[in-house]
């Protein structure tokens, strides 16, 4: 046999790991994909095809991963690649290449918050590893050693989430207050905004690099309320210990901002929101019974939010957090609308391109708890495989991996 033919015998050995209905283990397959690109492995991405299903060159340590994983996986003949091919040509689908392995880094206190975060969860359960920075890492300069960046539900604005009224009391809210002013005064800061406002300065010189950011809650929100904010004065005194500027609602400035505009903020700081951008009040009275629903995009020709939006269904049950949702009037016009909660105002999904680079937000705490409270114990993914909610998540985790343009079949 000669050489030509065992190349193409080798190149021809595929798995197919579905991602439609029939998946056992939705989460975990974005594990053994991104493993498979660590080891340097051609992984194709198709997009829209049986929900977003992954194409990988056989060998023994995938099939065993995918085993040992409880993914089901496929062997597939080249015959049957050749008709997977003919139905993504056919089709609003597409395969697209995953170069190279994200190198993700998680923006998080260096405590123990009492609550959990779903980036975190999703990327342990599926056994992708990332890198947790914080404040001084980030005014270091290392936010450019990675691709893509989460940022940890944290309030930018300087009011400590805004749980004053609640749980000043409490003696994690007060280890909190403590940590972050001891930070600010030991990187030369006067109070606490003015170190998160130097934070959020640093990601968007990020993300206008070219660096790919992703939040959830309040970390959607509050850096464009505290960039708006940069030249007035919106905390309380129990938070910095002087006066709230009375102006600072005219004094707003969104020029810059990744995601909103015109909003005005919320100053009352027995009153636990941010600003109206938040649809927080409008959920809750609509109770858990609702569902946002995932845009269609052309797959050939808006490869990136068609990654975003891969799932097995088309609607995703919704789940409240301190930041819930976007209120639509208050997006910027250049922001796309991933996912919505149809005849409302609320905007859940969205993604937008800032300077080289992009930022993708999902409202919402955690999508397999609908109203998931402070010491209340994290979600446990292993009764959650096939979520459609924290597929989303990780198809941010992947999408930095492909290459610039499609790959025609």
């Amino acid at each position: 046999m000669n050489s030509i033919v065992l190349l193409f015998l080798a190149i021809s050995r595929m798995v197919l790991i579905p991602m439609d209905l029939i998946q056992t283990d939705h989460l975990k397959a974005y594990g053994i994909a991104y493993r498979a690109l660590q080891r340097g492995d051609r992984v194709e991405w198709l997009l829209n095809y049986r929900g977003g299903s992954f194409l990988i060159p056989a060998d023994d340590q995938l099939v065993r991963d995918c085993r040992l994983n409880g993914v089901l996986f496929q062997n597939v003949s080249p015959e049957e690649i050749v008709r997977i091919r003919k139905t993504i040509e056919a089709n609003n689908m597409e395969s697209v290449v995953l170069e190279r392995p994200t190198r993700i880094a998680v923006y998080a206190p260096p405590t123990a918050d009492p609550w959990d975060d779903a980036v975190r969860l999703a990327l342990d359960y599926a056994g992708i590893p990332y890198d947790v920075l914080w404040d001084r890492e980030v005014l270091n300069g290392k936010l450019a050693n990675y691709d893509w960046v989460h940022l940890h539900h944290e309030d930018f604005t300087g009011q400590f989430g805004k749980f004053y009224s609640s749980y000043r009391n409490e003696k994690w809210y007060q280890e909190e207050v403590a940590l972050n002013t001891r930070t600010a005064r030991e990187l030369g800061f006067k109070k606490v905004s003015q170190l998160k406002l130097a934070v959020v300065e640093m990601i968007r010189k990020y993300v206008a690099e070219g660096g790919m950011l992703f939040a959830m809650c309040s970390a959607t929100d509050t850096p464009d309320i505290a960039w708006a904010a940069r030249n007035t004065d919106i905390c309380a005194a129990v938070f910095d210990g002087d006066d709230i500027d009375p102006h600072c609602n005219r004094k707003l400035d969104y020029a810059g901002c990744f995601a909103f505009e015109n909003f005005q903020v919320v100053t009352d700081p027995y009153i636990y929101e941010h600003s109206d951008i938040d649809t927080y009040q409008e959920a809750t009275a609509r109770g858990a019974d609702i569902y946002f629903s995932l845009f269609d995009f052309s797959a050939k020709y808006d490869p990136v939010p068609t990654m975003l939006v891969q799932n097995h269904v088309g609607l995703v049950k919704e789940f409240l957090g301190q930041n819930c949702g976007f209120r639509r009037n208050l997006l910027k016009k250049d922001v796309l609308i991933l996912g919505e909660v149809a005849n409302t105002e609320e905007v859940k999904y969205i993604h937008g391109k800032f300077g080289k680079g992009t930022f993708t937000f999902l409202g919402g705490h955690d999508p397999e708890d609908y109203a998931h409270r402070i010491g209340d114990p994290p979600t446990e993914l292993s009764l959650h495989k096939n979520s459609p909610g924290y597929r989303l998540i990780l198809n941010n985790v992947l999408f930095p991996a492909a290459e610039k343009k499609p790959l025609k079949t």
